[in-house]
């Protein structure tokens, strides 16, 4: 059986907000519903990079938002990468978050890993805890 590990730290994100496409529906506010990319600088236990994009929408203080990110770097020692699929649900200010490892998309010496990042925001910064196993 593959042991659990952490890895814990900080990161920054970057997020910018890309132009709707043309064939947008004309009556969407372009506030409420749209596509971000994502930048991130991770410091900690994973030094890295992460890079992606965002699907998101807003209704008030409910939304969701779905995204993609490529993470690379070095985690707890090991250098390479990973990808990330992101699910999150806003309902009147309460919060669900899933941010888990796409299977199989750990490359280097991250190839298997498999894990959940949690992540969390206090006082403007961002803090993440990654559980994760790698095999032996």
């Amino acid at each position: 059986m593959t042991a659990l590990s952490h890895a814990a730290g900080t990161f920054e994100v970057k997020i910018t907000p890309v132009a709707p496409e043309p064939d947008a529906p004309a009556d969407t506010p372009a506030d409420t519903h749209g596509r971000m990319k994502l930048a991130k600088t991770f410091h900690g236990d994973l030094e890295g990079t992460g890079v992606g994009e965002m699907l998101g929408i807003m209704a008030g203080q409910s939304g969701a938002y779905v995204a993609l990110e490529r993470v690379t770097g070095v985690l707890n020692g090991r250098q390479g990468g990973f990808s990330m699929v992101h699910r999150g649900v806003m309902n009147a200010g309460s919060q669900e978050l899933l941010i888990t490892i796409v299977p199989g998309s750990g490359r280097g010496d991250l190839a298997g890993v498999s894990g959940v990042f949690h992540l969390t925001i206090a006082d403007g910064e961002h803090r993440y805890v990654l559980d994760y196993s790698l095999p032996e």
